[in-house]
C-alpha cells in the first residue's frame, strides 16, 4: 500500500535528446486515471520531453507505465486537493482526467479549471448527453479508447500537429484544428485551399455540422479538414497568416 513514487519528481528537466517541442516551453502534466489511455499518454507526453505525474486510487494500475517511466505515481482520487499539489498541479499547464467513470472526470476536471486556474483541461465522457453540456462549460471532452490519446494530446499541446484519419495510401488525411481569431466572420470557402486542403465540417460549442462554402466561421470553432498528405504545413501556415487581401 502507500503511495508508489517511482522517481523523483523533476518538474524542470529539459526535453529529452533528440526531441523538440516545437519551440514551446516544456509542460508539466497531470493525468489523473492509469488506464490505456492514462498510460499510453503518460509515456507519449514524457517521450516528447515534458513531465508527468499520474494519479490513479489503484497502486497495480502503474504497472501499466513504462519501466523507466520519470515521473511521478500518487494514488489516490484525482479530486482529492491534496493529491493533485503533490502531483504539481500548481505548476501543469494541463491536466487530463481520464479514469473510467464520467462523474469523476467532471469533478477533476472542474477543480482543475476553476480550484487551481488550470488552463488546458480535457475530460474523458462517455455518456455523449454529459459531453455536449460539459463542452459548453468550455472543457473538451473524448470518448473512444482508439482516438482518446492523440485527442488529449491536441488539446493538452496545441502545437503538436496531428491527424485524425490517414487513408490506406497515406496521400489524404483529415486534420483537426482550432479556427483563429483572425478568420471569424469569414466564410470556409475562404479557407480552402485548390487543390491542397478543404474544410469538410465544423465543430461549435460540441456540435458538429457539415460545412457549405458560405458557412461563417467563429473563433473558438473546430474545423476538420481533408488535405493532401504533404500539404499540412502549408495549411498549418495559411490558417495562421489569416485571409489575404481578395479572398484565394
Amino acid at each position: 500500500g502507500g503511495p508508489d513514487v517511482r522517481r523523483r519528481h523533476r518538474l524542470h528537466r529539459r526535453p529529452l535528446p533528440g526531441h523538440t517541442n516545437r519551440g514551446e516551453d516544456t509542460v508539466h502534466v497531470v493525468v489523473v486515471g492509469c488506464g490505456r489511455v492514462g498510460a499510453g499518454l503518460a509515456r507519449t507526453l514524457e517521450e516528447s520531453g515534458h513531465t508527468v505525474a499520474v494519479i490513479d486510487r489503484r497502486v497495480r494500475a502503474f504497472e501499466r507505465l513504462p519501466e523507466d517511466f520519470g515521473g511521478r505515481t500518487i494514488s489516490g482520487v484525482g479530486f482529492d486537493r491534496d493529491r493533485l499539489t503533490e502531483a504539481g498541479i500548481e505548476e501543469a499547464g494541463a491536466l487530463a482526467a481520464v479514469t473510467n467513470g464520467d462523474n469523476s472526470n467532471i469533478l477533476v476536471a472542474r477543480v482543475a479549471r476553476e480550484t487551481f486556474g488550470v488552463e488546458r483541461v480535457v475530460a474523458r465522457i462517455y455518456d455523449p448527453r454529459r459531453a455536449k453540456i460539459f463542452e459548453r462549460l468550455g472543457i473538451p471532452t473524448i470518448a473512444t479508447v482508439e482516438w482518446a490519446t492523440e485527442r488529449v494530446l491536441q488539446r493538452i499541446l496545441p502545437e503538436r500537429p496531428t491527424s485524425e484519419w490517414i487513408d490506406a495510401s497515406a496521400k489524404v488525411l483529415l486534420i483537426e484544428r482550432p479556427v483563429p481569431a483572425v478568420w471569424a466572420g469569414r466564410k470556409t470557402e475562404q479557407l480552402d485551399v485548390l487543390g491542397h486542403a478543404r474544410v469538410a465540417s465544423i465543430t461549435r460549442l460540441g456540435e458538429g455540422s457539415v460545412a457549405g462554402p458560405d458557412t461563417i466561421l467563429q473563433e473558438g470553432d473546430l474545423v476538420h479538414v481533408m488535405l493532401s498528405g504533404d500539404s499540412i504545413d502549408f495549411f498549418d501556415q495559411h490558417l495562421a497568416g489569416g485571409p489575404q487581401a481578395g479572398g484565394h
